[in-house]
């Protein structure tokens, strides 16, 4: 797809969509948003949607159907067993992503729930390009430890590296080696690296895993829930595939794995989930958990309309019109914000943009959990509700000890074809004037930790009495403004 320019060289980016329906949007004054972030433990999870404004917590179910999906759904067949909806979604998965068999489920995280209780077991490590939070708790919840194989720059939260998704091949040969073949399950790589940016891994890195894979026996599992997004940045990014289609892009990078699952709340703009093989061994391993954790093997545990609109979205990622809307947007974001000196991740990667809370806050310890203060600061001068993605997204040790994360980062998600360009320069200006008054931000702790996923339940509070004077602050440049 080529680019638009403008007559007047300003580079912004063009909706190629027009909006039919539309949803009433809440700003409601800065004292009430106090109120809502101190009644959510200062937790952007435990917002309520009635106080929020722009809500890029997550594109994770959030991304805008099509019309054609919402279509689609009227045509669904309540079947509990032998659907023609599932019929249809099966035909997509083997036309876009070359995967014959199908198991389905209700989410990514299922997904990995079944592949971890048939493949995991204590004592076993699972190489990855770099963990996601679910991904994580699933692989320690049945005894395994994750191993995160980086490249070393791919760190550098400030960088040109277009590819830090990528796994350090000798780190992987290392890992196998000290580990031992029959302690690695499999090696997992994700599109694209959520916790680190977004970044996405290029294919000819996906090729080298591959062959290590065949060297030593493992069978190589594919996280494609950014699987378009991933492979729209190999297009744009990695010279070898610039003609290709991106069909062919994404068909190289499914038949590069064993085991191929998704969240389809990501990957098709709809709900639910799927793991997919031609290996009808694997298939038959974890056949029997569906219907034990999720639902019979026609539906498991989605709504058949949903089934039927995964069906289209999974067609529409073929779409680079469609795919490329939240990274254009995002990478507009990114550069507005660097622009300004706001610290951001870069290059520009999928989901959203991700803000540099350790430098942003550099005056906040890591142990007061930086990223998830600016997440709530932001909300707070706002009405943005935005995601920590650091230590509170982190675990503690055996001991109790809390484990510091790599990044501190707060994630601004650009959900599929949502906000308008307005509402992103919105963003712009009140992350600028966040910056300029960063000193009044002050760090939290927690006052309650759940075991497991803390980030999504745990609550928190200030070390000082830092929101009141971001509030005074605020309406003294705002005024009565909102």
């Amino acid at each position: 797809m080529n680019p638009v320019k403008f007559y007047s060289g300003e580079n912004i980016p063009l909706e190629l969509h027009k909006v039919r329906v539309v949803q009433k949007l809440h700003l409601v004054p800065i004292e009430r948003r106090l109120d809502a972030i101190k009644e959510a433990g200062f937790n952007t999870f435990r917002l309520s949607t009635a106080d929020v404004f722009l809500d890029m917590l997550t594109d994770s179910g959030t991304n805008a159907m099509s019309d054609n999906q919402i279509a689609a759904m009227f045509r669904a067949d309540d079947a509990y067993a032998g659907s023609q909806s599932f019929a249809r979604l099966q035909q997509a998965v083997e036309e876009v992503l070359g995967k014959k068999y199908l198991l389905p489920v209700h989410q990514g995280r299922a997904a990995e729930n079944i592949i971890c209780r048939r493949y995991v077991k204590p004592g076993h490590v699972v190489p990855m390009n770099y963990h996601f939070t679910t991904s994580l708790a699933h692989i320690l919840e049945n005894g395994g430890r994750a191993a995160e194989l980086l490249r070393d720059e791919a760190l550098e939260l400030k960088s040109e590296n277009p590819f830090k998704g990528n796994m350090d091949i000798d780190k992987l040969v290392k890992c196998i080696e000290e580990n031992g073949v029959e302690n690695i399950p499999f090696i997992r790589m994700e599109a694209s690296t959520n916790l680190i940016g977004g970044q996405p891994f290029s294919i000819a890195n996906l090729m080298d895993v591959r062959r290590v894979a065949d060297k030593y026996g493992l069978m190589l599992v594919l996280d494609a829930s950014l699987l378009g997004e991933n492979a729209y940045l190999v297009k744009q990014r990695e010279a070898e595939w610039k003609e290709n289609s991106m069909a062919d892009i994404i068909k190289m990078m499914t038949g590069l794995a064993d085991l191929v699952y998704f969240s389809a709340r990501k990957l098709s703009s709809s709900r639910g989930g799927g793991i997919c093989t031609n290996r009808l061994e694997l298939f038959k391993e974890m056949e029997a958990l569906i219907p034990l954790y999720e639902g019979f093997l026609t539906y498991g545990g989605i709504s058949v309309r949903e089934i039927e609109a995964m069906a289209v979205g999974l067609y529409e990622t073929l779409d680079e019109t469609m795919i490329s809307q939240s990274p254009s947007f995002i990478a507009y974001l990114v550069r507005e914000m660097e622009k300004r000196g706001i610290p951001v991740v870069t290059p520009p990667g999928v989901l959203g943009a991700h803000v540099d809370a350790m430098k942003f806050c550099s005056h906040i310890p890591q142990t007061e959990y930086p990223a998830g203060a600016l997440a709530a600061a932001f909300y707070l001068i706002s009405g943005i509700r935005g995601m920590e993605r650091g230590t509170v997204s982190s675990v503690r040790d055996e001991n109790g000890v809390e484990i510091l994360a790599d990044v501190e980062l707060l994630r601004l998600a650009v959900p599929r074809r949502v906000f308008t360009l307005s509402q992103i320069k919105y963003v712009i200006d009140r992350m600028q004037w966040l910056y300029d008054n960063r000193e009044l931000i002050g760090g939290l702790r927690f006052t309650y930790e759940p075991p497991v996923l803390r980030f999504f339940m745990g609550g928190l509070e200030p070390t000082s009495d830092w929101p009141a004077k971001l509030v005074d602050k605020f309406r003294r440049d705002f005024g009565d403004s909102l």
